[in-house]
């Protein structure tokens, strides 16, 4: 990434943006609906000097309809879109999820359309406007839980860890912090209660199956405590991760910026910086076999490439020198 400051709602700037756009594959926005094509750099302008870009705009709830206008911030579509109503304990206020899940997964279904335009217009030479939408991302998402409503009728609810379909499968305490279990086959449960040193309790007729343990479930979750609470959570996963049961113990994020697995992987990397000795942060986790990625360049500065950005689209240093003058850029 290079870093360019650019203020597009004087002419100046906008004479500049489209300059740039006129060579550029991609164009992507998060603005206001309305907001780009008040400053004559909407699609529609765009599209006449670069048939072949790829205009991708991101909004709360999309760029039309009666909620075109809403805000975009996670925490609100969070709740707009019922993702808080089915997040947090069962008996608990509904919460936010620890990270910008609904932010950061309508990013990558932006990414994941302009790869699907850009594809297109391999075949045709022609680009295309790409509409994504928190509302819309967040709503997808809901998968299981609106095909099953759909279905039955019945309005999900908040199940803390749990899963309304399988079972066990969930955060359950140790003697040291909490083990997830996530047990999706009977088999699983059989090898379960083998380890955990309790073999018959798998034939216990309240627990053989799957569809049986969710119509007792509060049994089962008494017993999976009660076995679990025998060691701490690490120790369990030691012996269950070799017998191929499903399970984890909650790990920080400092555990898991450390994890030999996410290193070997490169997950993490450290990247060289002018003002940072040892800038570590999130590596490249897509896998190219031919074209691996590489971090060529730190994190830039505000504005830190505007003038050689410029340069190279053509303006002379005093024209950019007066760009700056005038907080053009």
């Amino acid at each position: 990434k290079r870093g360019l400051t650019l203020d597009i709602t004087t002419p100046a700037g906008q004479s500049v943006f489209k300059r740039l756009v006129e060579t550029a594959d991609v164009v992507v926005e998060s603005f206001r609906t309305g907001a780009m094509e008040r400053w004559n750099c909407g699609w529609e302008d765009l599209s006449k000097s670069n048939p072949r870009l790829i205009y991708c705009a991101i909004s709360a709830a999309g760029r039309d309809g009666p909620d075109k206008d809403r805000s975009g911030v996670d925490l609100l579509m969070q709740a707009y879109a019922g993702l808080m109503s089915i997040t947090g304990e069962q008996d608990g206020p509904p919460v936010r999820t620890g990270t910008s899940v609904v932010d950061l997964s309508t990013g990558a279904n932006a990414a994941q359309g302009i790869l699907a335009a850009l594809f297109v217009r391999e075949r045709t030479g022609v680009g295309q406007r790409v509409d994504v939408s928190l509302l819309g991302s967040t709503i997808a998402w809901m998968t299981y839980h609106a095909v099953s409503f759909f279905a039955t009728g019945t309005v999900p609810s908040r199940m803390g860890s749990f899963h309304p379909s399988v079972a066990p499968y969930g955060a359950y305490p140790t003697q040291n912090g909490y083990l997830v279990v996530a047990l999706a086959f009977d088999a699983h449960w059989v090898t379960f209660c083998t380890v955990c040193g309790e073999p018959d309790l798998a034939s216990d007729p309240r627990l053989t199956s799957n569809a049986i343990r969710i119509e007792n479930r509060e049994y089962l979750d008494e017993q999976v405590t009660r076995l679990l609470s025998k060691r701490t959570a690490h120790e369990w996963a030691a012996t269950m991760d070799s017998a191929g049961i499903p399970c984890s113990p909650i790990n920080t994020l400092d555990t898991v910026l450390d994890l030999p697995q996410a290193l070997h992987q490169g997950y993490v990397t450290s990247v060289g910086h002018p003002d940072i000795d040892d800038l570590r942060m999130p590596g490249l986790h897509i896998k190219l076999s031919e074209t691996a990625a590489s971090i060529r360049l730190p994190p830039p500065k505000l504005g830190q490439h505007s003038r050689e950005i410029l340069e190279e689209a053509g303006y002379s240093a005093g024209e950019i020198d007066e760009f700056q003058l005038n907080g053009v850029i």
